[in-house]
This record gives C-alpha cells, sequence and structure tokens, in this order.
C-alpha cells in the first residue's frame, strides 16, 4: 500500500485497539515498515488533525482521544480486491451474499479513479471456477436456515448416490478437503451430521423453528487445524 493508505490504515488499526493502544513497534510489523516510519506518519497525521495522542508508561505507544469521532471506514484497493478475490474463490461461501453486498458498499463509496484501481488488482487473480455451483445455491438457502433458527427439509445424496430425504437443523459450516458442509442435527438419524453443500440435491426453508443444540456437544470441539473463525 502506498504512504496515504498506510496512514489512513494507521489510525483504523488505532481506532479497533481502543484504549488499549498501539506501540511504534507493533504498528511497524503491521504494516511491514521501521520504526522511524511508524513515528513520522503518526506525526504528520497528527498535524493533520488526527487526534492521535501519546500513551505514558512502560513501552509507550499511541492511541486516539477518547473524544476523537467517528469517522467512516475507509478501504484500499488492495482491501476491495482481496474481498472480491475471495468472494469469487468460494462460490459455496457461506454468508456469500453478504459479502457480495458489503463488496458493492465498499466499491460505491470509492471514487471511479480507486474502483479502476480495484479491478485492475483483481484481473491478475485467474480462477477456475464452475459454470453453476449446487453448493452456491444450496448454501444461500441453509443460510437463511441456519439464521433464522428452522428447520430446513434437504434431499440429500450420499456418497453411493443413495438420496433420502431429511428434516436437518442447520448449526454450522465447516470447510474441509476442498469441500463446505452444513453441520446439522439430522432428524432422520437422531444425531448430528455433516452434508457437503454439492449433495444437496434440494432444499426448502421451512417455518418450524427449533430448539438451539449446544454445538460442542453434538460434533464434539474441532481440530486444532480447523478453529472457528476468528475476527482479530
Amino acid at each position: 500500500m502506498n504512504r496515504t493508505e498506510r496512514m489512513y490504515a494507521i489510525v483504523e488499526a488505532l481506532r479497533a485497539a481502543g484504549g488499549r493502544g498501539r506501540n511504534a513497534e507493533w504498528l511497524a510489523e503491521r504494516f511491514e515498515i521501521s520504526v522511524r516510519t511508524v513515528k513520522r506518519d503518526v506525526r504528520a497525521l497528527q498535524e493533520a488533525g488526527s487526534p492521535i495522542v501519546g500513551q505514558d508508561g512502560r513501552g509507550g505507544g499511541y492511541q486516539l482521544a477518547r473524544t476523537a469521532p467517528l469517522s467512516p471506514l475507509t478501504f484500499t484497493s488492495g482491501e476491495a480486491a482481496a474481498l472480491a478475490i475471495a468472494i469469487g474463490a468460494e462460490p459455496a461461501l457461506p454468508f456469500r451474499r453478504d459479502a457480495r453486498s458489503a463488496l458493492e458498499k465498499i466499491l460505491g463509496a470509492m471514487t471511479p479513479l480507486q474502483r479502476a484501481e480495484v479491478d485492475t488488482l483483481a484481473r491478475r487473480v485467474w480462477m477456475r471456477t464452475p459454470a453453476t455451483s449446487r453448493g452456491a445455491r444450496t448454501g444461500i438457502a441453509l443460510d437463511e436456515a441456519l439464521r433464522q433458527g428452522v428447520v430446513a427439509r434437504v434431499d440429500y445424496e450420499d456418497a453411493n448416490g443413495q438420496r433420502t430425504r431429511r428434516s436437518i437443523e442447520p448449526m454450522a459450516f465447516a470447510r474441509t478437503g476442498g469441500h463446505w458442509y452444513v453441520l446439522a442435527w439430522c432428524r432422520l438419524r437422531c444425531s448430528g451430521r455433516w452434508f457437503m453443500l454439492e449433495r444437496v440435491r434440494a432444499v426448502r426453508v421451512t417455518r418450524e423453528r427449533f430448539v438451539s443444540r449446544d454445538l460442542r456437544e453434538v460434533f464434539g470441539t474441532p481440530p486444532e487445524d480447523a478453529q472457528p473463525v476468528k475476527l482479530t
């Protein structure tokens, strides 16, 4: 990222840190620059009116003043391109519709020049994805059922080609071995089951609500290399 983008990113990093703040060493490692460059950027931001204050005490550091007003989020062209690439690479991505909506909002707030930069970056990534994805279509419906806490009725085909019609209570999504699965309580088997999205031949979201079950009690803890998604 260029200097302007980096300075915006420094402000957002301090905003996210809240009262904890961040020291120059942390910022230098985060943005892959020298401590000297961090101090120069912070000084420039302060001179431009950004409410960045120094922290006293061991290690020092910086934080945004508590009276600092909230500002609209800013995204670099690289960040927007990364989101577009992630969406395009995963046709069956859970909450894909929401991700696409977020991308459209980001692009809508950009200048024509910024959008052109995003397009240029995104076009440098080639991906071979199926023209249509059954997993993507069923994923949207199961997203809805999971969020609303309602039963979904699915026609499912197992690895042997045998089809069954089941009522399931969607609980979570998981990805392993290059495939997306919905983890659900299966009323037919009276136990938790993994259903590969690509093998769900049809799905209907009902209005029947179900009592939420504890994910770990039904499926146990995930392996160390398959932890839940973390926001930070």
